[in-house]
């Protein structure tokens, strides 16, 4: 109970600073899985995601004389527009760490919340990279280290998230689906939840790419990941600590892996559907639905829908990773010989009525009897490469 007097206490700080976010239903998920589907929509806050709450509860809680002291944190994004927001909105000056990955969009949100209270610092080409590198220094200036999950008074901020889900609700839900990262979320929520109505199931949405917290779990101990897909840029962690590792193993009932590929596939969903733009890690809960589709039929289901701070340059690729996944867009490499007729065959053997091919390379060698060709073959959908250095197809299935 310790850390739901925690969460309490965080969202009287909070009042003012951070929204009440509103539990929207989804008709059409509604529809889908006979449920109640209630959608979290963390993406409205000022910084458009939760990152707001653990951030300034934490910057907040310091004492006068640590205000003193510079602030320092690293993040891929969401986490560091919160801090810049608590320092601009407290006086603190803060350095903040980010990875050279981090999407442009999330930088110049950055800078925009900061203003000139905050530096900025590419370092890495990962969180946990970029975090070693903000430890370091940090340790070197005697500043103040905002952990972006690692922390109590960042967990019990973001665990707020979690009492406006049970107060909106008055405890009646029988499901809520949390994105992970590093933890900070799922388990400030988890406590909350499970401290009020233990009867609650709190799933975790973890990105197959960087699973972390689920092969931690599954081991029994913090597990260090060899390599990560980052492509999931705001829950991509290495590595996960052990206060959340606690957490999550106390109250978290399970953690699913979600591919990049439906992620994506959900992100354009929520955008064709409902209107709404959310980035990778956003649309990690929603993206679980499936894999829980036998357990809540009839049930309430809130989905925490984290953050909503996607570059529009991305678009193409979330695409194209979505009809990969989907298995609408196929690349293919051929080898062709080296006379008259034979793309002619190709097309007309391989190609059906509505296949479309949309790229085509083809590279003559100096075989007189083989030569290669590129090609990229898209039914609308998924996407499979294979390179050799020969023919490759992209074909388009409308």
């Amino acid at each position: 109970m310790e850390m739901v007097r925690a969460i309490e206490e965080a969202e009287q700080r909070l009042e003012g600073i951070a929204s009440t976010t509103p539990l929207q239903p989804s008709i059409r998920l509604s529809e889908q899985y006979g449920a109640t589907i209630l959608i979290k929509r963390e993406d409205m806050q000022a910084v458009r995601s939760f990152k707001i709450r653990g951030a300034y509860n934490k910057i907040a809680s310091l004492s006068p004389e640590d205000r003193k002291r510079p602030v320092v944190c690293a993040s891929a994004g969401n986490h560091a527009q919160g801090v810049a927001f608590a320092c601009a909105h407290l006086g603190i000056g803060g350095t903040i760490f980010m990875p050279r990955i981090t999407p442009t969009q999330k930088i110049e949100r950055v800078e925009h919340f900061g203003g000139e209270l905050v530096e900025i610092r590419l370092v890495g080409d990962s969180y946990d990279e970029s975090s070693a590198a903000a430890e370091e220094y940090c340790a070197q200036s005697q500043g103040i280290f905002v952990h972006p999950f690692d922390d109590l008074q960042t967990i019990a901020g973001q665990g707020t998230v979690g009492k406006e889900i049970f107060d909106a609700t008055a405890g009646d839900v029988g499901m809520v689906i949390v994105p992970i990262g590093g933890g900070g979320l799922a388990s400030g929520v988890a406590s909350y939840i499970k401290g009020k109505n233990p009867a609650v199931v709190v799933v975790g949405a973890e990105p197959a790419g960087s699973p972390s917290m689920y092969e931690s779990l599954k081991q029994g101990r913090i597990v260090e990941l060899d390599e990560i897909n980052t492509f999931v840029d705001g829950a991509a962690v290495r590595k996960t600590r052990q206060r959340t590792f606690d957490l999550c193993r106390r109250y978290v009932d399970r953690v699913v892996l979600l591919p990049e590929g439906k992620v994506c596939t959900t992100m354009i969903e929520l955008y064709q559907n409902e209107g709404i733009i959310t980035e990778p890690a956003g649309a990690l809960a929603l993206s679980a639905l499936d894999d829980v589709a036998d357990e809540i039929r009839g049930k309430t289901v809130v989905c925490v829908l984290s953050g909503g701070n996607n570059d529009v340059l991305r678009y193409p690729e979330i695409l194209e990773r979505s009809l990969v996944y989907l298995g609408r867009k196929h690349y293919f490499i051929i080898e062709f010989a080296q006379k008259p007729g034979q793309l002619r065959q190709f097309v007309d053997d391989a190609l059906g009525p509505t296949d479309d091919i949309v790229r085509f390379e083809y590279i003559k060698k100096t075989n007189k009897e083989r030569g290669a060709a590129r090609a990229q073959h898209q039914d609308h959908g998924n996407d499979q490469c294979h390179k050799d250095g020969h023919v490759v197809g992209e074909v388009d299935r409308s």
